[in-house]
């Protein structure tokens, strides 16, 4: 089985229009997406031009505001602040990783939490971390970062069982492999968080029954690492060493032995970018009333 994750994403951007013009509406402007972004994270810029670009697409305008290895951390925060405070500013969305030079704790204690469309700030994470079922997750009023958010819900839209699955998640970062790990949990999954330093991860994944790779690093999951029959969902986004686009499994292997992989371009990427999309919808609906 191919997880696509094109026709999902096709349906929830349906309603979107709708939803934008309605919003429009009843503000007396147009929605307002800003983008804080690094050209040093190569993954997470193209992330961010691609939000940007499908948010205009939508009627929703859009504005990029560029870091370099060089700002001033006092400027990134003066930023984000007039970012937050702007009423015309609906949503917000700055994708890590960020230049070394800047002290991200104090963004994410400075990005308004009702324009982090992301779930980034603190106040999300904390709210995203103290839920214990995915009904809590869909009833906080906040938001959960949107690559795990759309591991959910690629996994949940073909049907695969989560409940009581012995799972893997490759990948510790509070943008994907955490947060995933966790709703993960919340659907009664049980989940082992595994890392560069997990000192046998072929012996780790043998028992699992479902494999998140999220490591940031170009096919790096092989075929010997996976058990026959396992669920495979890769959520890498990289260039390898011929400046190739390709995601961290080795596909053309690892499809040979897993009962479902999904693939990339065309799985998690475009739900990603949609629940994204639907996040900006949802400020603006939740400013409204």
């Amino acid at each position: 089985m191919i997880l696509e994750g094109k026709t999902l994403s096709a349906q929830i951007r349906q309603t979107l229009s709708a939803r934008v013009q309605k919003c429009q509406l009843n503000l007396g402007r147009p929605l307002k997406l800003a983008g804080i972004g690094w050209k040093g994270g190569y993954a997470s810029y193209l992330y961010l031009k691609k939000e940007l670009e499908a948010a205009e697409k939508l009627g929703i305008k859009g504005e990029l505001h560029e870091l370099t290895g060089n700002t001033a951390h006092d400027d990134f925060i003066a930023l984000i602040k007039k970012l937050s405070a702007d009423d015309t500013v609906d949503a917000i969305l700055i994708p890590k990783p960020l230049p070394k030079i800047l002290d991200t704790n104090t963004a994410w204690e400075t990005l308004n939490p009702a324009k982090d469309i992301d779930g980034a700030s603190t106040l999300n994470i904390g709210r995203l971390f103290i839920c214990k079922t995915t009904k809590e997750i869909e009833a906080m009023q906040g938001f959960a970062p949107c690559t795990a958010r759309a591991v959910m819900m690629l996994l949940n839209y073909h049907k695969i069982p989560l409940a009581g699955a012995e799972v893997a998640v490759i990948g510790r970062s509070s943008t994907v492999g955490k947060p995933a790990a966790h709703m993960l949990t919340c659907e009664n999954a049980t989940v082992k968080i595994l890392h560069s330093k997990t000192k046998d991860i072929k012996k780790s994944l043998s028992q699992a029954d479902i494999i998140v790779c999220a490591i940031g690093s170009p096919r790096f999951l092989k075929a010997d690492m996976v058990k026959p029959g396992a669920v495979v969902v890769d959520v890498g986004t990289n260039e390898d060493e011929n400046g190739i686009y390709c995601g961290d499994v080795d596909y053309d292997n690892v499809s040979k032995i897993a009962s479902a992989i999904s693939p990339v371009p065309g799985g998690i990427g475009p739900l990603t970018l949609t629940a994204l999309l639907e996040n900006i919808v949802i400020c603006a609906e939740r400013k409204i009333k």
